[in-house]
């Protein structure tokens, strides 16, 4: 799903689509937390057995998309879980329903519902768009991390800021990890490289989530390999607006499914290396 070069050069209301994406991710975030107290029911899987998906993502996939296409008709969605619409507008959302899904079914606090209004650009990311609005809400920590294109990030309505920290043995760094075998032996050898030089790791199980602690000044920088737009989509641009530095696995990939690295800029291009064993 593209769109043409000369829809996404259209101007676009930033903060407009940033407060609709707000809206939506707010009225999401309470239906999901009305479920989890219902009780959760898995409803498939996708990459590996334990990777889930519940009845609530699927709802609030259906929820988010139908608020959205009330209010912008004409726009693309990108799911993930499954919704795939072209749009003529230039502006493509990209969701994800419950990002933290596995934390959702053990009831832990790190899950939350992302909303991102993307335009193309084969430059910026890997997927081939970039986030020009978006939100971010946990309905169990009751946080709503909003931020748009040149407009700042905040939190409940507070504008927030990296920490700048730009010395890695002193730096509390976030990762994750996959669902297959294969990746997640991968990623616990980053780990094991990265952990004897930093202050120390966290693994909370919600790359959307981590990317707003980072924005937040929780965490000082953040990796993965293997994230998916809606995983990322919204949280880049509340770091980027809350001062954080992108990159990807080299000078030549844009940050993305293949690997990414988020924090100061003093910081990112030795947390790359490091990881990756460069």
């Amino acid at each position: 799903m593209t769109d043409s070069p000369a829809a996404a050069s259209t101007d676009h209301d930033a903060k407009g689509l940033a407060e609709i994406a707000a809206r939506i991710a707010e009225r999401a975030a309470a239906r999901i937390l009305e479920l989890r107290a219902q009780g959760v029911s898995v409803a498939a899987s996708k990459s590996s057995a334990t990777d889930v998906v519940t009845a609530a993502d699927q709802e609030s996939e259906r929820l988010i998309v139908a608020a959205i296409q009330e209010v912008r008709p004409d726009d693309g969605i990108l799911g993930e879980e499954g919704t795939g619409i072209e749009g003529s507008s230039g502006v493509t959302w990209v969701i994800d329903p419950i990002d933290g899904t596995v934390n959702y079914l053990y009831d832990l606090p790190a899950y939350a519902v992302s909303i991102a209004a993307t335009v193309a650009d084969d430059a910026a990311y890997a997927d081939g768009r970039r986030a020009i609005a978006g939100a971010v809400c946990n309905p169990r920590t009751d946080e709503l991390f909003v931020a748009w294109q040149g407009g700042g990030a905040t939190r409940n309505g507070e504008p927030i800021r990296i920490t700048g920290q730009e010395d890695l043995s002193v730096s509390l760094v976030a990762t994750g990890f996959g669902y297959t075998v294969e990746r997640r032996t991968r990623q616990a050898e980053m780990v094991a490289r990265v952990i004897p030089r930093a202050r120390d790791i966290r693994r909370n199980g919600s790359a959307a989530y981590d990317l707003c602690m980072l924005a937040a000044g929780r965490i000082d920088a953040y990796y993965e390999e293997g994230l998916q737009p809606w995983d990322y989509a919204a949280g880049v641009l509340i770091a980027s607006e809350a001062g954080a530095t992108l990159i990807g696995r080299d000078a030549a990939t844009p940050p993305g499914e293949p690997f990414m690295v988020v924090g100061s800029a003093g910081l990112v291009e030795e947390l790359r290396s490091l990881a990756l064993g460069a």
